[in-house]
């Protein structure tokens, strides 16, 4: 299902906007004076309104349309095995280097009396 987060769709978040807005908005406007404090009522019938407009009339259907199965193609396969044989026949290469040079290297004993 395309254009969900959690498994609602933009609409629950769209009202969930509208109603925090109106919240706000009622608040703001009750602390008012005078003939603002009464518009808080319009504020609140327009959301209403805007509400059901929403709910009346959805865009999308209640059915899901069937989704068509993907087929997934590995289209890179052969290049990205022949890129890790490469890779491992350095690795290799350079660990045996790593051996010969470093690890296998003669270590001579010092004189214990200079001569």
């Amino acid at each position: 299902m395309a254009g969900t987060v959690l498994g609602v769709g933009a609409g629950v978040f769209l009202l969930a906007l509208l109603w925090a807005l109106v919240l706000l908005l009622c608040v703001l406007l009750s602390r008012a004076a005078g003939v603002a404090r009464f518009s808080v009522m319009f504020v609140f019938l327009g959301a209403l309104i805007i509400t059901s407009v929403l709910l009346l009339f959805p865009r999308a259907s209640e059915s899901p349309a069937p989704e068509v199965e993907v087929k997934i193609v590995d289209t890179l396969f052969i290049g990205r095995y022949v890129l890790l044989a490469f890779l491992m026949a350095v690795f290799l290469g350079a660990l045996f280097l790593f051996l010969i040079y470093h690890m296998l290297e003669p270590v001579y004993a010092k004189p214990l009396r200079p001569c």
